[in-house]
């Protein structure tokens, strides 16, 4: 039986909280919150984090570029060339099935941990940049960084931001937080078009979506702050722990271990 108002309001206060902080969009904690806290559907799980993602991105993305910490130009253009195919990827949501799209979540997160770990171990003084400002194939990569985070965007419904914090951080040459606040800018265009396609397939529930928004803004704010006086190295080593311990229950709820 799916949980009650406190327990999921509660659940998009983390969220949002998480959201704020990492850049992430909050989808990251809906979507497996939703599906083994809450006892919704795989679908539902994957659908409905999408509109809640987007008051959580613009408050968390607003507290950054206060602070200075978000390349707006690259935000909104990662965000408006994602669009078209995160309503691709809400489509293939249908075609391959939730309890896959779970799957290929869990493993993307791992992923993307262990690299955010590893780039946070070597801190910025070794860091990779091949694509740092003033590179002439800028324009190009972050449109195919665009398309990639639209796709999964719209397919595994997290937003896209535990993909873009990793690749602006690592190729291009941007400190974890001035990343994270660029993430919530493109995140917070991505979810608008995949929340309409998600609800137009009967993915979305809206009374459960109201339930996780009164917790989303609050923490999203609070998520911002903390972030922004922490130090980049224990940020990262953050990010890195929160996507790996999500990627491993996920996969485990999914394959029937736990």
């Amino acid at each position: 039986m799916p949980a009650g108002p406190l327990e999921t309001a509660a659940v998009g206060l983390v969220a949002g909280v998480l959201s704020g902080a990492f850049g992430v969009g909050g989808g990251v904690i809906t979507t497996p919150a939703i599906r083994l806290l809450l006892g919704y559907s795989d679908l539902v799980a994957v659908g409905t984090p999408l509109p809640v993602i987007v008051p959580t991105a613009i408050a968390g993305a607003w507290s950054y570029t206060r602070r200075g910490f978000v390349d707006t130009r690259a935000g909104i253009a990662i965000g408006l060339i994602g669009a078209p195919t995160s309503v691709a990827g809400a489509w293939l949501t249908s075609y391959f099935g939730g309890k896959v799209v779970l799957l290929v979540t869990a493993v993307l997160i791992a992923y993307m941990a262990v690299d955010t770990f590893l780039q946070a171990m070597r801190g910025p003084a070794t860091r990779q940049a091949p694509i740092s400002d003033g590179h002439p194939r800028r324009g190009v990569a972050l449109v195919a960084v665009g398309l990639l985070a639209g796709l999964y965007s719209g397919f595994l419904g997290l937003g896209g931001g535990f993909l873009v914090v990793p690749i602006l951080s690592r190729w291009f040459g941007m400190d974890i937080k001035r990343a994270i606040g660029t993430s919530l800018t493109a995140v917070a265009l991505l979810a608008i078009p995949g929340s309409i396609a998600h609800s137009a397939l009967g993915h979305v529930d809206w009374g459960l979506a109201g339930l996780l928004a009164l917790g989303v803004i609050p923490g999203a704010l609070l998520g911002a702050r903390l972030t922004q006086r922490a130090s980049e190295r224990w940020v990262g080593l953050a990010f890195a722990g929160l996507l790996l311990l999500t990627g491993i229950v996920l996969a485990a709820s999914e394959l029937g271990w736990l």
